[in-house]
């Protein structure tokens, strides 16, 4: 990773998923999740969140996500979530397309991380206004969200107790779940179904994976007719072992668990040195592996002449400082984060 901060997509593959890909790359075996590989990811993942799941492979986010929402969606639907979460700003229009035009309803939170009575409320004017306004379908939330920070077990619990109340499922984000379970020290039934969670978009591309994501559905029931509804979206690869076996990697001797702390570690590594740079502030807590910092224009300039690479991001921030992201990933070495440091000392 060295100097190129923008994002964890940018990293290699694991070479324990490489390895694991090319173990796969033997012999004939049925198609279209028909194989060995993914029947095993079934029994797998049933162990890692401790209950029976449906597990349904896919190779992006966005399919997770837009295909989750789906399911508990019509055209005439509301999914509420943050106003800037990633299915609003980053999905082109996936979930409105899958969900047949469901709409996505933004609520505010200054740190990424909405609360139940904006649920409670959002829901409560939905029947005020009855047949002319959207219907309450489904609530999404994202874990790590996208300012970084994560929710705690009891604010998830309580997010979905308000959308029990109003018969609305929970869907998570996961696209860096695992950075969220290190960072609360819980495992992963404990941030999921034991808190209310019906439905999971579980990322591992993010955390080493080569492309591989999955829908999780924690109430076997709730996943009536997926299948045939990733197969129509076009998201049913044939060749699914290749997908099935990386999951299974990611998920062998805690490789997932591995890559997110050192991941985690570096953010922290990183947040503690920005906060002794006077030029810096950190403008949301760091609690996984994504950093927000303001910085003056011209140290940012330099940092880019220096061959630093990070996003401008757009966010309100003092009289001539920038808003930036910073990510760390499991390649990120702690003198990778020096080095950025020490230029952004002697830049300043």
């Amino acid at each position: 990773m060295s100097r190129n901060f923008t994002s964890d997509n940018i990293t290699p593959v694991s070479a324990e998923i490489l390895a694991a890909i090319n173990s796969a790359n033997a012999d004939s075996v049925p198609s279209y999740g028909g194989d060995p590989y993914t029947r095993r990811l079934a029994d797998a993942a049933s162990g890692v969140f401790e209950t029976e799941v449906a597990i349904y492979p896919v190779t992006t986010g966005t399919a997770a996500n837009a295909l989750a929402l789906s399911q508990f969606t019509q055209g005439f639907s509301a999914i509420y979530c943050y106003e800037a979460a990633h299915i609003v700003t980053d999905e082109c229009g996936a979930p409105e397309f899958f969900t047949g035009g469901a709409k996505l309803i933004g609520l505010p939170a200054g740190d990424g991380r909405i609360g139940a009575a904006q649920i409670t409320a959002a829901a409560a004017f939905a029947r005020e206004m009855g047949v002319h306004h959207v219907k309450p379908a489904v609530i999404s939330i994202t874990q790590s969200t996208e300012w970084g920070t994560v929710y705690d077990l009891g604010h998830i619990e309580q997010i979905a107790a308000a959308g029990k109340a109003e018969s609305l499922p929970l869907h998570m984000d996961g696209a860096r779940f695992a950075n969220a379970l290190v960072h609360l020290k819980c495992t992963p039934a404990e941030m999921t179904w034991k808190r209310g969670v019906d439905v999971l978009s579980l990322g591992a591309t993010k955390n080493g994976a080569m492309c591989a994501e999955a829908v999780v559905f924690f109430n076997p029931k709730m996943a009536a007719d997926f299948e045939r509804r990733r197969k129509r979206a076009g998201h049913l690869l044939s060749k699914l072992r290749f997908v099935s076996a990386q999951l299974l990697a990611y998920f062998d001797d805690d490789l997932w668990l591995r890559n997110a702390a050192r991941a985690n570690a570096a953010a922290e590594h990183l947040a503690e040195g920005l906060r002794t740079i006077p030029a810096a502030r950190l403008l949301h807590p760091v609690d996984a592996n994504e950093i927000f910092v303001s910085m003056p224009e011209t140290l940012l300039v330099a940092l880019e002449a220096e061959g630093f690479g990070f996003y401008r991001w757009p966010l309100c921030v003092p009289e001539r400082d920038v808003a930036i992201r910073l990510v760390t990933s499991f390649e990120t070495r702690l003198s990778d984060v020096d080095e950025f440091l020490a230029a952004c000392r002697r830049l300043a």
